[in-house]
């Protein structure tokens, strides 16, 4: 994932949403039944880290790892926007505590993707951020 970038979505600017800080939004989560932090990032797929070798879909990985360090979900796939026709991807991230996002958000203008690290003679994959 590389030229990460912060991306307003018009839905922001209903009564949905409530921005609580620079580019995070407080809603209702209907499906969790609480309340939700969200905010949206674009970013392209890096094919040399077997990133979107299907252009159509946003790859597994580094994504999932993402997820899972900055403890968020993927809220939006913004299906219009990621229709193979550009090589940016656009998602909207959840997180049950603003600082989730607050966290989630430090990866603006990063370089992420999966590398491999070897310790005791195994080797392992690891989640970049640079």
């Amino acid at each position: 994932m590389k030229n990460i970038q912060i991306y307003k979505a018009e839905k922001y600017s209903t009564d949905e949403y409530v921005e609580v800080k620079a580019n995070i939004y407080k809603t209702y989560d209907s499906f969790m039944e609480s309340d939700a932090y969200v905010t949206s990032l674009s970013f392209e797929q890096e094919p040399e880290f077997e990133e979107g070798a299907d252009s159509s879909a946003i790859s597994q990985y580094p994504l999932e790892d993402v997820l899972d360090k900055y403890y968020v979900a993927v809220n939006d796939f913004y299906e219009n926007l990621n229709d193979g026709s550009s090589n940016t991807c656009y998602l909207e991230f959840s997180g049950a505590s603003i600082e989730n996002i607050e966290n989630l958000l430090q990866i603006v203008g990063k370089h992420v993707y999966n590398g491999e690290e070897e310790m005791d003679g195994e080797t392992y994959i690891k989640l970049i951020i640079e």
